[in-house]
């Protein structure tokens, strides 16, 4: 079973997971981040510099330490989708997805149905042609994740109906926008915490969020949540560099 293979697997049977965010368009985070016990990589397309060149590049570096990558993408285009897909990605995170319509108009892009994804078996996905075509179509479908973000208030209304929309594996809740979208700007308020619930007990996918590194991620178990993202490698770098700052300074101060 393939990384991709082993990763949806995992993702649909709502085994716990935890992942971070990658905001570095750069490799050799990839090799660091993927290397380490975390379950799986999201690469932040939408709010970070990643090109299809860099995408394609860490894709390549999360074969290499057999990592599951998936792709949180700048938008929910077919060809946006086609393109991270046929670099090797895991699946993609879409943001802003807000009705049962767009979610198939998602799922659809992602497999190779009519009107769907295109097809070419010359792909880093396609295992360059060494894999028959075929092999490819029928392989593909168990190794490639749809997950839609619910963010908005129009999105938080028909959840249910996007969970249960054929193809689509899981929904991750995005507290900051949704926030902002409810008017205030504390993702932990109340309020906030109470809709989340609601979308973390979505039935037909998975359900999950982004944590901050460090908070207790168990009410949201409870709430139903199958996997996390927490943090990300900026912040990773930023708690690493404070806390051995702190201690620098205590040695000094003793």
């Amino acid at each position: 079973m393939t990384p991709n293979a082993r990763f949806k697997a995992r993702l649909t049977a709502r085994d716990p997971m935890v992942g971070c965010f990658i905001k570095t368009p750069q490799p050799s985070v990839i090799e660091v981040l993927g290397a380490s016990p975390l379950d799986f990589l999201v690469l932040d397309a939408e709010h970070s510099p990643f090109d299809r060149a860099a995408i394609d590049l860490c894709v390549l570096a999360a074969r290499a330490v057999e990592a599951a990558l998936l792709v949180r993408v700048p938008d929910g285009s077919a060809s946006t989708i086609l393109g991270v897909l046929d670099c090797g990605a895991a699946g993609v995170v879409v943001p802003h997805v807000t009705s049962a319509a767009q979610a198939r108009d998602l799922a659809r892009a992602m497999h190779y149905v009519p009107g769907g994804r295109g097809i070419a078996g010359t792909t880093r996905a396609g295992g360059y042609g060494a894999r028959a075509l075929a092999e490819h179509r029928a392989a593909a479908q168990d190794e490639v994740s749809l997950i839609c973000q619910i963010e908005d208030r129009e999105g938080v209304d028909c959840f249910e109906d996007i969970a249960a929309t054929p193809d689509v594996d899981a929904l991750f809740v995005g507290r900051a926008d949704l926030a902002v979208s409810y008017g205030m700007d504390d993702f932990f308020a109340p309020e906030i915490a109470a809709i989340c619930g609601d979308v973390l007990g979505a039935k037909g996918a998975a359900t999950g969020l982004f944590c901050a590194p460090g908070e207790d991620t168990r009410p949201w178990r409870q709430r139903g949540a199958s996997f996390v993202i927490a943090g990300s490698d900026h912040s990773f770098m930023a708690q690493g560099a404070k806390a051995l700052a702190e201690a620098a300074r205590r040695d000094t101060e003793s």
